[in-house]
């Protein structure tokens, strides 16, 4: 895993500007603290920084190869998974390989296939290459958004990056944020909207999509969506199928010269993937895996059942790994490293985000790059399978809005009459709402509840899913750690999205088609538990250090949060936070998270320098 930067303009000698795109590139030093690399010509400038994890040795990049009058040139973040059968392919076309790295063989297809050569790839990618001959620079994302890809485009040039603070750091791009981006920020976040990258000027690239900038301009196109159609197969044979794809994708991502591990907390989705990964290993003779997990000082202490979180995961990691015969490695943390840590994150996000959960994720890959440069993750089953609460709850598959942003009104209580009446924020949610429902593919047939249920699988992949990934990639790789996460082959989503809700909740159970492909491969308790999300901390030291923080805040009359927010309303908040015992995002973010990312927030806008306008 890589970061990857850019810089197009047809109006400037580019290569009178070598130290910004050094600059740019070096943003993204965590991303790539292996090696760095810069390719310049008159308007075209890339810009590399290489996490090594395919032949560490020979595949430094930016990659050129030359073709005749031609120059090809790729700067490339991610993994093919198919890497292995597109090389012998291309070797059959005739082209012969200097390297061992996917990075040669996503150039190379490139070069035989042109853009279509995106239609092949089994992976998780962002890459843009440079073709000399028609002066012109292909961007592409991978289909489910794994791997980020950000782009500021106006007349004549174009600057992008795996993240936005590759961008931001050009001399001539204003920090600056509109009022939809602040709207994105207040009403909308920690999640985004699908193409937005909140600071204005900037976007995101969706996934799925991909961009040609040449002498005609900047053109975005998808070349991969969604599709619905009538699911044949018998609910036996979906099980069978799931499985095999299963499989077959967490093959195909153990893949690596370095070492390799698994996230484990003992849930189905994890447990799933870490017997897969233990055969594979078994299989091949390569020792023993590790496994890790995460939890915090005095958890055991304080943890308290309920609906979102039901039980705890410590008697169901130990039970797997001793099923498994892994090498465990428990994770804990206390408050002051977390509450620390949410001023670190932020940058990681170039954004404030989901706080804690933010937080102990990035300490938690810090650890784990001590030992391991991969790790297997189980982010996106529950968007896939409908494992979440808001699946199977009344009160959410009938709310007229995201099913994990239910206290919109709560949210919209807390910030000042001025900030209301600007951005409207209420209207904001709802529009945002509506146009992703607009894009719902629907299949003719369905009655109303097969409809809604493809209404909220859509919304969960579309809208949900990527705030995780996006989560996952920047706590990661601010550390140089590569996440991979095989719910999110393309084969797998594709097949299960059109899988009948009755089929995808067999046995009267959430993700009930998945427990039933997973039978005789985990141990029947496993297999039956409840879910329970990733663990946070309930430690009331946490919460006094947050509520605390936003004191010094509002006390503080320099803040450039407080023209943002009701003072009185969060003062009187801090001094009664039982009020927001529910989430107000997704599961995890309850009173004390709320805090936090009114903190984060604040940091974020003094960090950054941010201008409204």
């Amino acid at each position: 895993m890589c970061g990857i930067t850019g810089w197009i303009d047809w109006n400037k000698d580019l290569t009178q500007y070598p130290s910004i795109l050094e600059c740019m590139t070096d943003t993204m030093t965590p991303r790539g603290p292996d090696a760095s690399g810069t390719w310049i010509t008159s308007h075209c400038a890339l810009g590399h920084r290489r996490l090594s994890v395919m032949d560490p040795a020979n595949g430094a990049q930016p990659m050129t190869r030359v073709i005749g009058e031609t120059t090809y040139t790729v700067v490339y973040n991610g993994e093919l998974y198919n890497a292995p059968e597109l090389k012998k392919e291309l070797e059959l076309r005739g082209h012969r390989f200097q390297t061992t790295c996917d990075t040669e063989v996503l150039l190379v297809a490139y070069i035989e296939w042109g853009r279509s050569c995106v239609d092949r790839f089994n992976g998780i990618f962002a890459f843009g290459v440079w073709n000399s001959q028609d002066q012109s620079l292909y961007l592409v994302r991978d289909r489910l958004g794994v791997k980020p890809l950000f782009y500021s485009y106006s007349e004549g040039r174009l600057l992008f990056g795996s993240e936005p603070k590759a961008i931001l750091s050009h001399p001539d791009f204003s920090v600056e944020v509109s009022r939809e981006g602040l709207a994105e920020i207040f009403a909308v976040g920690p999640a985004r909207t699908p193409g937005h990258g909140v600071y204005s000027n900037l976007s995101e690239l969706k996934p799925g999509h991909c961009a040609v900038m040449d002498r005609n301009g900047f053109r975005i196109h998808a070349y991969w969506k969604l599709e619905s159609k009538p699911h044949e197969d018998d609910v036996e044979t979906t099980a069978e199928k799931i499985r095999e794809l299963l499989k077959d994708t967490v093959e195909r991502q153990m893949a690596s010269d370095v070492p390799i591990c698994t996230l484990l907390s003992g849930g189905l989705d994890s447990s799933a993937l870490t017997t897969f990964a233990a055969q594979y290993y078994k299989e091949r003779n390569l020792g023993t895996l590790h496994t890790y997990s995460i939890d915090y000082v005095d958890n055991d202490k304080n943890f308290k059942a309920n609906a979102f979180q039901p039980n705890s995961d410590a008697p169901w990691i130990k039970r797997m790994t001793d099923f498994l015969g892994t090498e465990h490695h428990y994770m804990e943390f206390d408050t002051p490293e977390l509450v620390d840590s949410l001023k670190t994150v932020v940058y990681a996000r170039d954004l404030p985000g989901m706080a804690d959960v933010d937080g102990s994720l990035y300490l938690f890959c810090r650890e784990i790059k001590k030992d391991a440069t991969v790790a297997i993750s189980g982010e996106a089953a529950d968007e896939i399978f409908g494992g979440y609460p808001w699946f199977h709850r009344e009160e959410s598959l009938n709310a007229d809005t995201f099913p994990w942003a239910l206290n919109t009104k709560d949210r919209v209580a807390l910030l000042s009459p001025e900030l209301v009446e600007w951005v409207r924020p209420e209207q904001y949610v709802q529009d945002r709402y509506r146009s992703a429902l607009s894009e719902v593919p629907r299949l003719a047939g369905e009655n109303a509840q097969q409809n809604r249920m493809r209404e909220m699988s859509y919304l969960n992949i579309t809208r949900f899913m990527p705030t995780l990934l996006d989560r996952k990639d920047r706590m990661s790789m601010a550390v140089g750690l590569e996440v991979r996460v095989p719910f999110c082959d393309h084969r797998l989503v594709e097949y299960v999205w059109n899988v009948p809700w009755e089929v995808k909740t067999s046995g009267d159970r959430e993700k009930g088609i998945l427990r039933k492909a997973l039978k005789g491969v985990l141990p029947e308790d496993v297999l039956t538990r409840k879910k329970s999300p990733y663990p946070k901390t309930h430690n009331p030291n946490y919460l006094a250090a947050v509520r605390s923080w936003v004191l010094e805040i509002l006390d503080d009359p320099s803040s450039p949060l407080l023209q943002f927010i009701d003072v009185a309303k969060i003062r009187a908040l801090a001094e009664d936070a039982s009020r927001f015992t529910l989430p107000w995002f997704g599961q995890l973010m309850t009173g004390p998270q709320l805090f936090a990312y009114l903190a984060q927030v604040d940091t974020w806008l003094r960090k950054y320098n941010v201008s409204i306008r």
